[in-house]
Order: structure tokens, then sequence, then C-alpha cells
């Protein structure tokens, strides 16, 4: 790995785990230092992220952390496209088959030992009930959803713990609904689970 992809990579992990949060200041040199780089990689590595819209770029300043925006606008493009996958699961005789890969993060989430691990699992339990539909159009674009979706989640649940003991839980019960083919009950579910995870940071 070059130093500036393990800049990038650190400082990547740093904003997404809440470790920088939006608005935070970051300079080429006190990040150079502190990842023991030279300030080209650490330049190279703000330029990769701003083009991923996780940093701002600061002419002879630095950056800033991009704040979480738009939150409603990504709740609402989730449930559509997990409602929608959901929706064309149910017509498929196969269902239990296709969704052994939410299955597999559901377990993965009750197992998670820290907050990263449990929010990685969360995004992988949304993302495999949009792939179980075989809308490969869907599921690529519900993936690039991915970083904003983790910096929400872990924002959540850093105002709220009580969401590490209820989230695998909600997800359990959208898993059944899912597989039982209740795309409407599903729709209703997801929306109540999204709108409880995310509703101090969306103002739902």
């Amino acid at each position: 790995m070059s130093a500036a992809e393990r800049v990038y990579a650190q400082i990547k992990e740093e904003i997404l785990g809440g470790a920088l949060p939006g608005g935070a200041l970051l300079s080429e040199g006190e990040v150079a230092k502190r990842l023991a780089v030279s300030r080209t990689p650490a330049r190279e590595a703000f330029v990769r992220l701003a083009a991923e819209d996780l940093l701002s770029l600061l002419p002879r300043r630095g950056a800033v952390v991009t704040p979480l925006s738009s939150a409603v606008d990504l709740l609402e493009t989730r449930h559509a496209l997990e409602t929608s996958a959901v929706a064309r699961l149910a017509r498929l005789a196969d269902r239990e088959r296709r969704l052994a890969g939410a299955r597999a993060a559901l377990e993965a989430q009750l197992e998670a030992g820290d907050v990263a691990a449990f929010v990685a699992a969360d995004e992988r339990f949304h993302l495999e009930l949009v792939r179980a539909s075989g809308n490969e159009l869907a599921a690529g674009f519900y993936a690039t959803l991915g970083d904003r979706q983790r910096r929400m989640t872990t924002q959540a649940i850093n105002l709220d713990a009580a969401l590490l003991s209820a989230l695998a839980p909600e997800h359990r019960g959208l898993l059944e609904l899912a597989e039982a083919g209740g795309s409407e009950a599903f729709s209703k579910a997801l929306w109540e689970h999204l709108r409880n995870t995310h509703a101090a940071l969306a103002g739902l």
C-alpha cells in the first residue's frame, strides 16, 4: 500500500466512523505529521476524498469534512430501493435461498464486537436485501450509498447507544417479512425502522 493509499484509508475510516465529524478542519501538514508521511501523499489523499464528497478542499488551508446533508432524501431513496426489491422478490419462489446473504449479515451483526463491525453488518444487511431481488442495476446504485449510510448509522448510535440492541431484532423482522413475500408489510416496517433509527438526524 502506497503512502497516499494509507492516508486515504485512515482518514476515510475516521470520517465514516465518526472520529472526524462533519465540519472538522484538516491540514495537510497535520495529517502528514500524524501519519508519518510527506505532504504530497496527504494532498493526494485529500483530493481523492474530495472526489468522494467526504472532504471539501480549502485553498492553502487544507480541507473540511463534508457535513452529512439531505438525510431525508437518503432515507427515502433507501426505502424506495429496498421496497421495490422485496416486491420483486415476492414474485419469486426461491426467496429463502436468495436471502441467504441478508441472513448471514444479520448473524454478523448479532456477533459484532464493536460499533464499526455492527455498522458494517447493518450496511451489508440492507444491501443484501436489494441484491436478493436480482436487479443488478438497483444493487449497484444502492452500494454507492454505503458511505453515507455508514456515517448516518454511526452518528445515530453515538446519539443513542440503545440502538445497538434494537436494530438486529428489527432486521430479523424485516427479513421474516421478505421471506414471507409480505412486500406491503415490509414497506411499512422498513420506514418505521429507518425513522426510528435516524429520527434525531433527519428530523422525522
